[in-house]
């Protein structure tokens, strides 16, 4: 480009740069040796932030922990639409263990994130889904306040807190597909609400 803008004197007689050119082609600036064909270089992440086989299941299954624990939002649409009640079906004897024990819940809270979250021995990958599933996990708080504070029996309240669990389910119910679909194909969910507070944890 720089010879284009700004073109050289001609070459005399007693310059011999372009016969020294022809004669040893590696001088020329655009040749190359063949090689054979190229191959192709994949983009791969390394050390902490490799996400593997491993990694990938162990991520989608924390995705499961928010789910089992607000279950029970799912009590209208569950009964109301058969296909939803079909698709979790599977799942009853998984979350019939885990309700088992009242303090399950919260067992499972301290391990995923002492043992998961603040592991450096765990990938980032890992750590931020896990962190995701733990921060959706604390959110349901707020719904069970509501619950427990009004709690109507009839009419426009009752209304309202069926709009308002079946939300909180269906809500819960994408993340889990959406976040264990992603993370087994080595995808990284960045679920509403949550994505920006878990990204805070996880250094």
């Amino acid at each position: 480009m720089s010879t284009l803008l700004f073109p050289q004197a001609p070459l005399t007689l007693s310059q011999k740069p372009f016969l020294l050119s022809l004669r040893n082609p590696s001088f020329l600036p655009h040749t190359r040796k063949w090689k054979g064909p190229r191959r192709l270089i994949l983009a791969k992440s390394n050390g902490n932030d490799s996400a593997d086989t491993t990694d990938r299941i162990i991520s989608a299954v924390c995705y499961f922990y928010p789910f089992f624990d607000g279950i029970q939002y799912g009590k209208y649409v569950i009964t109301q639409f058969s296909p939803i009640q079909a698709l979790i079906q599977p799942l009853f004897p998984a979350i019939k263990v885990f309700k088992s024990f009242p303090l399950n819940g919260f067992l499972v809270f301290l391990t995923l994130y002492f043992v998961v979250v603040r592991n450096s021995n765990f990938s980032r990958y890992v750590r931020f889904n896990t962190m995701q599933a733990i921060v959706l996990d604390v959110l349901l708080i707020f719904p069970d306040l509501l619950e427990r504070s009004f709690n109507p029996r009839d009419g426009l309240g009752l209304d309202l807190l069926m709009s308002l669990d079946s939300t909180v389910f269906l809500y819960l119910l994408v993340c889990l597909i959406y976040g264990s679909a992603s993370c087994l194909f080595g995808q990284i969910p960045r679920l509403p609400i949550v994505a920006e507070a878990a990204d805070r944890q996880v250094l």
